[in-house]
């Protein structure tokens, strides 16, 4: 296994967690009523470098440290928050994955994102990029007893079965455009490999090539099936749907691009880097598509010594 096949804890833990894991509920707020003057005291008192603005509960903006700062500036007379506030706000969904939120952050730069609930828009506490790295640190405490239980046990349900060819498959059944479910079968599939006692680098990247691979059938189909079939060596995951297919199978295995539609980027999904993360995770990736007809995509990923060695398969 080449170098940049190792998948860490952290990489694991941002596709697995949701935004919502990882916000501070407690925030601080203020209206767009408040003086601006009043700010400096909020802010520092506090210890933050900005908060959202709630008017009758519902989010208008968000204001910060920067926006202060200017305003200091400037020496503009005394206002109200609701003439230096962002209104434009870009926000996170609680239920949204954390990679996506990490992709929001690394392209936007920004410093800090509300957080609402998908279906009534209602505030529910902010996100910072600390606030992720907390997030993380502390699921990996939680979680890193119960891995070393698993890390170096053999796939003990393979060595008990008497026979020349062994296999397990599974299936799972993915609805399109369901992203309250998003991830679902990834994290179902993640459960029955640490079961089976395969080494926690090989889940990863089995983990994360699903997960991939089940979003762009939530995406741009309206559903298919995810076959892993699990061999005490060999893992295969098959991804099959019936839609629309891929004219280009060339472009879309270029970094960044994306044919979601814009409805679909604003839910946080579609940066274009699904099947460029499958690739980093696969010993061998076979992907065809035929326009009107559909799309499969199959995943070779090698259990051998902890996942250390390639495998090699005719296409």
């Amino acid at each position: 296994m080449t170098q940049d096949k190792k998948i860490t804890k952290i990489q694991e833990l941002v596709y697995e967690m949701k935004v919502g894991d990882v916000m501070q509920k407690n925030v601080i707020t203020v209206s767009s009523q408040t003086p601006m003057n009043k700010l400096r005291e909020i802010l520092r008192e506090n210890r933050i470098s900005g908060t959202p603005v709630i008017d009758r509960g519902k989010l208008v903006g968000i204001i910060s440290l920067e926006d202060f700062i200017k305003w200091l500036a400037d020496r503009e007379q005394d206002c109200v928050i609701g003439d230096k506030m962002t209104r434009d706000v870009r926000t996170f969904y609680d239920d949204e994955p954390l990679v996506q939120a990490v992709s929001k952050f690394e392209q936007s730069g920004f410093g800090r994102f509300p957080v609402i609930n998908r279906q009534d828009g209602k505030p529910l506490g902010i996100v910072t990029k600390r606030d992720i790295i907390e997030g993380l640190l502390k699921k990996m405490e939680i979680d890193y007893h119960e891995e070393e239980i698993h890390r170096y046990r053999a796939s003990h349900i393979f060595e008990d079965i008497v026979a020349d060819e062994t296999a397990l498959l599974l299936q799972y059944d993915v609805m399109g455009h369901d992203f309250k479910r998003a991830g679902e079968s990834a994290s179902r599939l993640k459960a029955t490999l640490r079961r089976l006692g395969l080494h926690p680098q090989i889940i990863r990247r089995v983990t994360i090539a699903t997960y991939e691979a089940e979003m762009n059938l939530i995406i741009y189909t309206d559903g298919g099936k995810i076959l892993v079939r699990v061999e005490p060596a060999d893992i295969l995951v098959e991804v099959m749907d019936s839609g629309p297919g891929i004219a280009d199978v060339k472009k879309v295995l270029q970094p960044g691009y994306s044919t979601a539609p814009e409805w679909v980027r604003d839910l946080g999904f579609g940066a274009g880097m699904g099947l460029n993360n499958i690739q980093k995770c696969a010993d061998k990736m076979d992907f065809t598509s035929v326009v009107g007809k559909g799309t499969s995509l199959k995943i070779y990923i090698s259990s051998r010594n902890g996942g250390a060695s390639e495998i090699k398969r005719n296409s």
